[in-house]
């Protein structure tokens, strides 16, 4: 289960290390020109904001562990996923956008998966 949760991890974090480069770097239009209609409700700054968050979650699903460095920050960066994807179910869902809650709930689940293992059986101080 331990390499489960790694691969969960590390493909968490791939996906969100692009997603937030993504939204961190390019003007908001050009996110809701590719599909991501949301951003037309939120600020510039807020949508900037959303991809540094997504970036840091990135980093702290798999570098506090590979350097064995504050080892409690990986499951702590994938509660922080759970909650920003109930926050993306609830925008989705406001919207209408119903295909995207989907995603947002498997990404949650995988995300919850990675947080009970981590705080649970399968912690990095046990």
């Amino acid at each position: 289960m331990n390499v489960v949760l790694w691969i969960i991890a590390s493909l968490l974090a791939a996906a969100f290390l692009a997603a937030g480069l993504m939204k961190s770097t390019q003007p908001k239009e050009q996110l809701a020109a590719r599909g991501m209609g949301w951003t037309e409700d939120f600020s510039p700054g807020a949508v900037k904001t959303i991809g540094v968050l997504e970036v840091l979650a990135a980093i702290g699903l798999v570098l506090p562990a590979v350097l064995d460095i504050a080892p409690v920050f990986v499951p702590l960066a994938a509660l922080g996923l759970v909650l920003t994807m109930i926050g993306a179910a609830v925008v989705h869902a406001r919207r209408k956008e119903y295909q995207g809650i989907v995603v947002n709930a498997v990404i949650l689940i995988l995300a919850a998966l990675v947080v009970w293992g981590r705080f649970g059986p399968y912690s990095f101080t046990s």
